[in-house]
């Protein structure tokens, strides 16, 4: 081994926590830019190579076909801009009733011949295209689970037509949820219902403004209101890449935080490293080694273990990231996503690049020392220094090893301030973390909007007949509002389904209203309908009373107050590209007892939901009378009069509700999310990382200080200092450096969190509210600040233990 080699080999041995301090930051900075730059690439590579395959469509339009012809739409294929097209395409919206399953979400059914070519070329998944007349492929996203070989009718539609699935296919701008041959169209159309579908694509399509230019250049020439709807293919990637991107502005960050404590740590180490081992450079030079060996010496002291905490940091970025990736998996049905290999070589790349630079500069004052200047030099640190805050200090009626730690910090200035960046960073962390924390509850809080006293669900469905012997008993069963889950959401279930005999909600409102101790009561039902120009199914919430006062949290605009009116989510803003003020026209939903009509309603208000990719509509159950909805899937909710007890008022309720076959329970239904958990341990672990590197980075800085003090600690010691003053002295030499940088690490946490957590929304298209971002209060920031403090002690534990239990004769034979 060479010379150089064995004086970086020992200088890694006898720096330990300097090693350990270095490893740990560098480990922390990988860790959080692997799974940052992983959930980029994976967020946004599985739409856009799909998209790209299959020529999605840039636009879908759907068309009433009572105001405009499929030859006026055939022209629009020739206007400026559009550089491919497809359809006429009849559709139709449709509810089924499979042979494995109660009645699913409304379908919106296209008749294609094909799975087309040129513009959205459906992929097939399994089985077959439809080749024939009373046969249909679903698409994987389709409200109802795909099977080959399930049989769907139709009990809505004159003469119940029953199809039979024999292809599971997926368009990656899901332009409907079902394909049937096009001579299949006139028996799943209403007459005078149906519409028309066109797809295009543009040959500029990259932003929402192209494409809004591009859909008017191609509907310019037909009758007004002719457009029913319309999706861009923006909103479709941006919901595919919802679950990955909510990450990605926290994990930033984290990423931040962590990169530029480590340049600090590092830089501080060495260039202490340098200050406290100016004699041991002059040795160096005095035995041959030349000024860049010595500089190339204090840089692979910081590269060692600057390696082995990015290969930590890597491991530990790919363990985090497969939770998060779980997620996105299912998306598109391809293989398991992992960390892209080019994202592992260019964190490991940069990070340790920036050590390099880092430590290099540090050093640079160590190659150009003289070895005789070096050599004149001891350990002691010079005089003169923070002479006036000793004195300062001495005067204050404080205890003397008091006295002496509080002017410590202003004897050594840039050792102060390089500790209490490291506790400005772990500080900002710990308040992020908790204003995140207390945001995602609020969050939960308008998920679950239900702060009723007593809660009446809506009874479970009953899915009829078992199975034969040995087969998979029932399963899934209707979310109310406000479970948590995905409302209306249903699981293949055994053969001959069908609901239990229900409770007449307006028997249970009966109930409810005579019962002793009804305050305020709204019911609510969860109907699945469709809406013109989007595919798949909205859950239409359609309440009976005011629910105003049950948690909805208003981002912008009104409840609604009348029949005709409705709220919705910002995402639902966004996938119909209408605004508070504008119609939407809700269809699809029958019950078998006359053809269900399209409703329209007016949007007054946008209302906090992230349930069911924010694809909601709230409104009044009159509202949609005339669409005949099923509403006996219905859960009441009670506020009690004030004093009235609770548990009392559920006993005697059940008593009253036990032959209807339903129960009250007392507090609201609850939610919950995944994504939730994962975020509050993500942020947990990674805090839980950066404040243990602050400590360390503590424990480095207050280490030099006592061992560069060894000696006047010892002259203290002579003269009557005991160890429990010693402890005391060392720990307030960080006090002033831990309530300075705690004091002012709490506002930029409160502002790194005002940064943050809009962005999180706008990755998932909710617009956060007021009430969700004002979570800091005058009273948790005081512990807050004080954590700077507490960080500070943490670190300077092991240090003031050390200058506690060390001989006096032994300090001052020290130089």
């Amino acid at each position: 081994m060479s010379a150089l080699g064995k004086v970086v080999r020992s200088g890694v041995r006898r720096r330990r926590v300097q090693t350990l301090v270095v490893g740990l930051a560098t480990m922390m900075a990988v860790t959080v830019s692997v799974l940052g730059g992983s959930l980029l690439v994976v967020s946004g590579a599985p739409f856009d190579d799909a998209f790209a395959e299959q020529h999605g469509a840039h636009l879908s339009l759907q068309f009433d076909a009572g105001k405009v012809s499929a030859g006026q739409l055939s022209k629009s294929k020739d206007v400026q801009g559009v550089s491919g097209a497809a359809g006429p395409f009849r559709t139709a919206t449709v509810t089924p009733r499979s042979d494995g399953a109660g009645p699913g979400g409304p379908l919106t059914v296209a008749g294609r011949g094909d799975p087309g070519r040129d513009v959205d070329e459906v992929a097939l998944r399994d089985g077959r295209w439809p080749t024939r007349s009373g046969e249909i492929a679903l698409s994987a996203d389709a409200p109802l689970i795909p099977a080959l070989g399930m049989e769907i009718t139709f009990p809505d539609l004159p003469g119940d037509p029953e199809l039979t699935v024999v292809g599971v296919a997926r368009s990656v701008t899901r332009t409907a949820d079902a394909w049937v041959v096009p001579s299949q169209m006139p028996a799943l159309t209403v007459p005078g219902g149906g519409g028309y579908q066109m797809l295009y694509r543009f040959t500029e399509a990259d932003t929402a403004a192209r494409i809004t230019a591009g859909g008017s250049a191609v509907t310019r020439s037909l009758p007004s209101g002719a457009v029913l709807g319309k999706q861009s293919w923006l909103t479709v990637k941006e919901t595919a890449e919802r679950e990955t991107a909510v990450y990605v502005p926290f994990l930033m960050a984290f990423g931040a935080l962590g990169l530029v404590m480590s340049v600090l740590i590092v830089g501080n180490i060495v260039a202490s490293a340098v200050g406290t081992g100016t004699r041991r450079i002059g040795i160096l030079k005095a035995v041959g080694l030349t000024p860049s060996q010595v500089v190339r010496a204090y840089v692979g002291q910081a590269l060692i273990p600057a390696a082995v905490g990015t290969a930590l940091g890597v491991v530990a970025g790919h363990l985090l990231a497969v939770p998060v990736m779980a997620e996105t998996e299912e998306v598109y049905g391809t293989s398991s996503l992992a960390v892209a290999p080019w994202v592992d070589l260019t964190v490991t790349g940069g990070v340790l690049g920036l050590v390099a630079v880092t430590a290099w500069a540090s050093a640079w004052r160590a190659g150009r020392l003289r070895a005789v200047d070096a050599l004149a030099v001891g350990r002691t640190s010079p005089a003169g220094r923070g002479r006036w805050a000793a004195r300062l200090a001495g005067r204050l009626p404080l205890p003397r090893p008091v006295a002496l730690g509080l002017a410590r910090p202003f004897a050594r200035p840039v050792r102060a301030l390089a500790m209490g960046t490291a506790i400005l960073f772990g500080t900002v962390a710990v308040t992020f973390t908790v204003g995140m924390s207390a945001s995602l509850g609020e969050v939960m809080k308008a998920k679950a909007h239900d702060v009723a006293d007593v809660v009446v669900p809506a009874p479970l469905p009953d899915f009829g007949r078992p199975g034969p012997p040995g087969a998979e008993g029932p399963s899934g069963a209707v979310d109310a509002p406000g479970t948590g889950g995905l409302p209306g959401s249903r699981s293949p279930q055994g053969s001959g389904a069908e609901k239990q005999s229900e409770a007449d909600p307006a028997a249970v409102a009966t109930v409810v209203e005579a019962a002793a101790g009804t305050g305020k009561y709204y019911s609510a039902a969860t109907v699945r309908m469709a809406v013109s120009g989007l595919t798949g199914a909205v859950d239409v919430i359609a309440f009976t009373g005011d629910a105003s006062w049950g948690g909805y949290t208003m981002v912008s605009g009104r409840w609604f107050d009348r029949p005709g009116e409705a709220v919705v989510p910002t995402p639902f803003l966004a996938a119909t590209g209408a605004r508070i003020g504008d119609t939407v026209t809700l269809n699809g939903n029958g019950n078998g007892n006359g053809a269900a009509e399209p409703v329209t309603v007016r949007i007054v208000g946008e209302v906090l939901d992230p349930r069911n990719d924010g694809m909601q509509v709230f409104t009044d159950a009159s509202t949609l009378a005339g669409a005949h909805p099923d509403l006996t899937e219905t859960s009441h909710h009670v506020a009690v009069t004030p004093g009235t007890d609770v548990t009392g008022y559920v006993d005697a309720l059940n008593k009253d509700l036990a032959p209807l076959g339903v129960t009250a329970q007392a507090g609201g239904l609850g939610a919950g999310g995944d994504m939730v958990v994962t975020l509050n341990a993500l942020s947990a672990i990674l805090t839980l990382m950066l404040v243990a590197v602050a400590a360390l980075g503590v424990l480095n800085g207050v280490l030099l200080d006592t061992r560069e003090r060894v000696r006047e600690i010892g002259v203290h010691k002579a003269l009557g200092m005991t160890p429990r003053q010693t402890v005391a002295m060392v720990l307030t030499s960080v006090v002033v450096t831990g309530l300075a940088a705690g004091s002012l690490g709490v506002p930029l946490g409160v502002a790194l969190h005002g940064w943050v957590l809009p962005a999180m929304g706008d990755s998932v298209g909710l617009r956060l509210p007021g009430s969700v971002m004002a979570v800091y209060h005058g009273a948790e920031l005081v512990p807050l600040v004080l954590g700077g403090l507490l960080i500070a002690a943490l670190g300077a534990l092991l240090p003031a233990g050390w200058a506690a239990r060390t001989r006096t004769a032994t300090a001052l034979r020290t130089e």
